[in-house]
């Protein structure tokens, strides 16, 4: 499952495992989605609509991802601390963001209720304001499935 892909350049793997928390932690989460008939063809249309255009053109070796999907078990760590700083592993707001996509939680509920997807990503030598103009430019947006 790890080495599907969900458009032309990312794997279903490298989009859950590319934060810094699960690096850190990968033995203890589990980053895949439960949900896959809903929030596999969400992951699949974000990035053929925005991450798939973005990387055609700027080239795969600029563009770095930086925060995919959020599995229930990573969203469960990021509100824990850090034994050794008391800092939380990280901040992550479910029902607002579109990380994780369309799972659902132990009530049959989805995480967040404006479902799509998400994605935080960056351009390396790219200012972000000029990858945000270049992405409206294209007029690139997400769908909703």
């Amino acid at each position: 499952m790890s080495t599907q892909f969900l458009g032309r350049y990312l794997t279903l793997g490298e989009f859950c495992t590319c934060t810094q928390t699960y690096q850190r932690l990968a033995d203890h989460i589990d980053p895949f989605p439960k949900h896959l008939a809903e929030t596999l063809p969400a992951l699949e249309a974000l990035c053929q609509a925005i991450v798939d255009p973005v990387i055609d053109q700027f080239g795969r070796e600029r563009f770095q991802l930086t925060y995919g999907f959020c599995s229930a078990d990573l969203n469960r760590w990021l509100a824990k601390k850090d034994p050794a700083t008391g800092k939380k592993y990280g901040i992550a707001t479910p029902s607002l963001e579109q990380h994780m996509a369309h799972e659902v939680n132990r009530n049959g509920r989805y995480y967040c209720e404006r479902l799509g997807a998400a994605c935080d990503f960056r351009i390396l030598e790219l200012p972000s304001d000029d990858l945000v103009r270049w992405i409206m430019a294209q007029g690139l947006q997400g769908n909703r499935i």
